[in-house]
């Protein structure tokens, strides 16, 4: 491609980042949000639950172990907000803390057998809607919502998650 022919594509790139197509992607994040999170408020409603607690259970599910202060982290949110989530959690045995080993002052989180059923349950009909969506759309679809995804949160964020998601990418 030339020069004259690259920046033509770029302009053309650029005028396509009009204001209804970035509000269109915005409603899109929506209304794909809302019907990922439909199945799994409906259980969670069951509970007097609410979203908090799935993202709670989520991450200590991927993260046995994880410490309040890592969940703390993750969810960015405050102890308070943090205390209200993990007491039901633990109160009702989805979720168990112990002490860590080599700092006591560490409180260490994991999911009770009951807890990572409830997880799995949760977590389940996200897991078939994303896979039947990413399946349908196709693995260049898949690696260009990947990049949007990352490429929409600050560098701290970014890192944050590479962290916790490790070696698993999208497909």
């Amino acid at each position: 491609m030339t020069a004259p022919e690259m920046s033509s594509s770029v302009a053309r790139d650029a005028a396509m980042l009009n204001e209804s197509m970035l509000r269109a992607g915005a409603e899109l994040m929506f209304f794909g949000y809302r019907s990922f999170t439909q199945d799994p408020d409906k259980i969670l409603a069951e509970r007097d639950y609410g979203r908090a607690h799935h993202r709670a259970l989520h991450f200590i599910g991927r993260q046995p172990g994880l410490s309040v202060a890592g969940l703390l982290d993750i969810l960015g949110v405050t102890k308070q907000s943090l205390a209200r989530v993990l007491k039901p959690l633990i109160d009702d045995g989805f979720v168990e803390q112990r002490v860590g080993e080599s700092d006591r002052r560490q409180r260490l989180l994991f999911l009770t057998e009951d807890g990572q059923a409830f997880e799995e349950r949760l977590s389940a009909p996200q897991r078939a809607r994303l896979a039947r969506a990413f399946n349908q759309a196709g693995p260049e679809a898949v690696e260009g919502f990947r990049s949007v995804l990352e490429l929409m949160m600050d560098d701290e964020q970014r890192a944050q998650a590479s962290a916790v998601i490790g070696e698993a990418r999208l497909p």
